[in-house]
């Protein structure tokens, strides 16, 4: 069993940047690409960036693309999403997620394709 706790997230003016932090426990002994999903009220949760294992390889949704970043540190069971540039249409709350790998450089794209979830934290983002 691998759980995932999420960290980092808050209130923040338009424009600002937040760093949101997932680290991994448990029973990590195997090669797990991660990613982060969010779910704004009223609405279903949507992807918007992934990582391999290797971190070598990247997928963005392209409502954040060229705002946030996903990175990991393997050393440390982390991965981590920078979020500059934030918009009030940001808002939700983000989930991360851990998903078996059979290869390095797979990344997933899907929620159903994720086993592990964390409990997820709130990003608000006024205007």
């Amino acid at each position: 069993q691998v759980q995932l706790v999420e960290s980092g997230g808050g209130l923040v003016q338009a424009g600002g940047s937040l760093r949101l932090s997932c680290a991994a426990s448990g029973r990590t002994g195997f090669m797990y690409g991660m990613g982060w999903f969010r779910q704004a009220p009223g609405k279903e949760r949507m992807f918007v960036a992934a990582i391999s294992w290797s971190g070598s390889r990247m997928n963005y949704a392209d409502s954040v693309k060229d705002r946030f970043t996903i990175s990991r540190d393997s050393a440390k069971n982390t991965a981590y999403l920078q979020m500059n540039s934030l918009k009030a249409e940001d808002t939700a709350v983000y989930y991360c997620a851990a998903a078996r790998a059979t290869l390095s450089g797979s990344t997933f794209l899907r929620g159903n394709d994720y086993g592990y979830w964390g409990q997820g934290t709130q990003v608000t983002v006024s205007s």
